[in-house]
């Protein structure tokens, strides 16, 4: 069974440039390294990850978090706390989704963070951290959160967008 954990590997794969390796991986996602062993794992039992090309498997992946993520991993928007912006909060979301000026952002909680909004809990905790310095982690995961929480409208937009990026990603390698 997949865990939320084992879906932030994954996005971390999917947007990593170049070489890498599991302790690689987990550096750039700030979690320990047996996570990361683990997580692709998982993922490769559920087909969402190849061990001899050491590549997610990004058909699989795409059908996998636009018709099931929200159920595997669902969240709910909480109370308002000070936050990394996340979701529809975020590019390329933010320009194709308007919400109104009284409705609060969707942010992850974090001590650090600068915006005040609706608290949606990250796939995985070290997220608002490794976000710095790679929007392309940053954008996937919003991606995946706004298919996590958004409504029929918000999850449409995500799922092209998600559908554009990762038949890029596919291209690109």
């Amino acid at each position: 069974m997949l865990k939320r954990s084992d879906i932030y590997v994954l996005s971390g794969l999917i947007v990593h440039q170049g070489d890498w390796s599991y302790r690689s991986l987990a550096e750039r996602l700030h979690v320990p390294h047996p996570l990361v062993q683990r997580a692709l794992g998982r993922a490769q039992d559920s087909g969402l990850y190849s061990v001899g090309r050491r590549r997610v498997h990004v058909p699989h992946f795409e059908e996998f978090a636009i018709h099931a993520l929200r159920f595997v991993a669902p969240v709910q928007l909480g109370g308002l706390v000070p936050g990394v912006p996340a979701a529809w909060a975020v590019e390329p979301m933010a320009s194709a989704i308007r919400s109104s000026a009284s409705e609060p952002p969707p942010v992850w909680p974090s001590a650090r963070g600068q915006v005040r909004g609706q608290a949606v809990e990250p796939l995985h905790g070290a997220a608002p951290e490794a976000i710095d310095g790679w929007p392309e982690l940053s954008r996937i995961l919003s991606l995946l959160d706004s298919l996590r929480v958004g409504d029929v409208r918000v999850r449409s937009v995500a799922a092209d967008f998600l559908s554009t990026d990762l038949r890029a990603a596919a291209v690109d390698r």
